[in-house]
């Protein structure tokens, strides 16, 4: 019988400063957490029976504005499908996607800011003045030759060129060009 209990004695010890070893080096490693923005969301959730034309909506991974929107009923226990088409307000690609309006759909945060020019390197970037008094200096000159053309003449000209940048989902792109006034 005593030598059941030192056993048992034994075996418990063991087990113990097993389990204390065990928690001691769990609790010496160090923990990484990987961190992104500060949560901010790139897009949000809405129905797709409430987008309309007009609206945005993420196609493909890709934010689009709605150009037409048409819903179907299907048969007799079946849903309203909602047909979008849409374009892509970087690249202007043509996209379609078909969801049943009682399903939600990601639409993406857009937001449009105007800057003035400063200046326009050789090598296609632009220098933006922001509002803080800051400059911007990460964007080229628009893939639209009309919108490059009109900076550059308004630039070299010596006018006050304001542009609009359009982002969405961690991209940027000039999308429009003002002149208001000034001149040699």
């Amino acid at each position: 019988m005593e030598e059941e209990e030192s056993s048992q004695a034994v075996f418990y010890n063991l087990s113990l400063s097993l389990s204390l070893s065990l928690s001691l080096n769990m609790s010496d490693e160090e923990h990484h957490f990987e961190s992104s923005d500060a949560g901010a969301s790139k897009t949000y959730p809405q129905q797709a029976g409430n987008i309309r034309k007009g609206g945005h909506i993420v196609i493909k991974g890709r934010p689009c504005k709605v150009v037409e929107v048409s819903t179907s009923k299907t048969g007799k226990h079946g849903h309203a499908k909602c047909h979008f088409v849409a374009i892509d307000i970087f690249t202007a690609k043509k996209l379609e996607d078909i969801v049943p309006s009682s399903h939600n759909c990601d639409v993406p945060h857009v937001n449009r800011i105007d800057y003035q020019l400063i200046d326009i390197s050789e090598d296609g970037f632009v220098s933006l003045l922001t509002d803080s008094g800051g400059t911007k200096d990460d964007l080229k000159l628009p893939t639209d030759d009309n919108l490059s053309a009109l900076m550059k003449s308004g630039f070299e000209e010596g006018k006050d060129v304001v542009v609009s940048v359009m982002s969405s989902m961690g991209e940027e792109q000039i999308c429009a060009v003002k002149e208001v006034g000034g001149g040699k």
